[in-house]
């Protein structure tokens, strides 16, 4: 299993997970940048995402939505702030409504991805960033943490 950590930090408002790759930061960067890779990746196996539009470049937009066991959807974006390839990519990410337009009633996060080379491999650190401890808190809930390692978990399937 490639999640080696996952952390949360109430009074920072930060969500932290980390996770090691046996293959190099290229290959991990490809998958984040080809969105039929990333539909693979990003949503729990119970919950497969389908991305609509995909522009991983700054100011660019990454639509989204995961499609639950009984039919349900649950819509996403990200609003892409700043890429470095391979090494990092920061964006905003949030709940969307069915047309994309931003959910404001659930949380809004800035999430920094960053891929090193470590020990023939990459290390992954994904850093989520939220307002204020209400929307933290509200993720929690909803169950993140366990359905960030099931997503990133998956990861490894693919690259093998």
């Amino acid at each position: 299993m490639p999640v080696t950590d996952i952390s949360h930090d109430l009074d920072a408002l930060t969500l932290t997970i980390t996770a090691q790759f046996a293959a190099p930061v290229q290959r991990i960067w490809d998958i984040y940048a080809d969105p039929r890779q990333l539909e693979k990746v990003w949503g729990p196996k119970e919950y497969p995402a389908t991305v609509v539009d995909h522009s991983l470049t700054p100011g660019g937009l990454v639509t989204y939505y995961m499609t639950g066991p009984e039919g349900d959807r649950h819509h996403g974006y990200w609003k892409v702030l700043e890429v470095h390839e391979p090494d990092s990519f920061r964006y905003e990410d949030g709940f969307a409504h069915e047309d994309f337009r931003p959910n404001t009633e659930l949380p809004v996060s800035t999430c920094v991805s960053t891929f090193t080379a470590q020990d023939g491999g990459t290390r992954a650190v994904y850093v989520t960033t939220y307002a204020d401890r209400e929307g933290l808190q509200t993720v929690l809930d909803m169950g993140v943490e366990e359905g960030s390692r099931s997503a990133i978990d998956q990861i490894d399937e693919l690259v093998s």
